[in-house]
């Protein structure tokens, strides 16, 4: 083997880690991580700046931070329409962020498909919700 071959293995798997290191730094925020996971709920369209300041109840400045930082760490995507910009999560970069967390799930055997998220464009189930009920001892 080469240096060169040697080097460029060592820069890419680093590169492909510190993306995945990234993007859990900016989803280890409770903030950015409500705003992540409501745009998960909202789908390929996405919602606007002030619908999501509006539903999370968080200040325009600080939406602002939150968002650029989930921009960067490549989680979301922006799209300008009119004087609106409008945010979505990018679905085949979380499902890409699940597939290197769980590449070695299952002690290396096949596990079937983790396909997590549906493709664009398709109709997302709403998953049952789950009541729990606090139970009284004596």
């Amino acid at each position: 083997m080469s240096l060169d071959f040697l080097l460029y293995f060592y820069y890419c798997g680093n590169m492909k880690s510190q993306q995945v290191v990234n993007a859990l730094a900016a989803l280890a925020q409770e903030t950015r991580l409500s705003i992540f996971r409501r745009l998960v709920q909202a789908g390929v369209p996405g919602l606007s700046a002030g619908d999501i300041a509006k539903t999370l109840g968080v200040p325009n400045a600080t939406l602002s931070f939150h968002l650029k930082e989930l921009t960067n760490a490549g989680l979301i995507t922006a799209r300008q329409e009119s004087r609106f910009v409008f945010y979505a999560a990018d679905f085949a970069a979380m499902n890409r962020l699940l597939a290197f967390l769980t590449e070695n799930c299952c002690a290396g055997e096949p596990c079937g498909s983790l396909r997590v998220c549906c493709p664009p464009g398709a109709e997302a189930k709403k998953p049952k919700r789950l009541s729990i009920r606090k139970v009284k001892t004596a």
